[in-house]
């Protein structure tokens, strides 16, 4: 079994709550590689702080291969592209590339306690060095930055159903 599709992107992007939406659409089951690696270790952001970004990055390859492996829509943790192993496997599979502009982001990342964010200026900084990754692994693109979430997964749902 695979996943119809694979939502990649930068944090805050929307890749959760937009997968979520387009799995209900679809009558497809959703997952979401970043609450499964929290589900069993714990906050991420207290994996980040007590165990290191290395252990967090394998937690999150294993759940990634093991997400790919399922049915469904599968939304992966903004960073985990780095990995190579990850960016092989993804060529496999239908990617979508979940985008979302600095301006409005900023208010979606102002209370939040993301790991490796310290602002908007962490944020794009963090989105330039990854997006020559996101690009190359992408089939398609969705721009979160306007308009309603619902509107955005819609539209995808729709994508998704005709390239079946």
């Amino acid at each position: 079994m695979r996943p119809v599709a694979v939502l990649i992107g930068p944090p805050a992007s929307g890749k959760s709550k937009l997968g979520k939406s387009v799995a209900r659409m679809l009558g497809l089951p959703f997952v979401d590689t970043d609450k499964r690696v929290a589900e069993k270790h714990g906050p991420i952001v207290d994996i980040f702080r007590e165990r290191g970004v290395e252990q967090f990055r394998q937690w999150e390859r294993h759940e990634v291969a093991r997400a790919l492996t399922e049915g469904g829509i599968v939304a992966l943790g903004g960073g985990a592209i780095e990995d190579s192993e990850t960016q092989a496997d993804l060529a496999a599979h239908r990617v979508v590339l979940v985008t979302v502009s600095a301006e409005a982001v900023e208010a979606r990342i102002a209370n939040d306690n993301r790991p490796l964010l310290d602002g908007i200026d962490s944020w794009i900084s963090l989105v330039e060095k990854r997006m020559p990754i996101y690009e190359r692994l992408a089939d398609i693109r969705v721009d979160t930055s306007v308009g309603p979430m619902e509107n955005h997964a819609a539209e995808l749902a729709n994508r998704l159903e005709v390239n079946s």
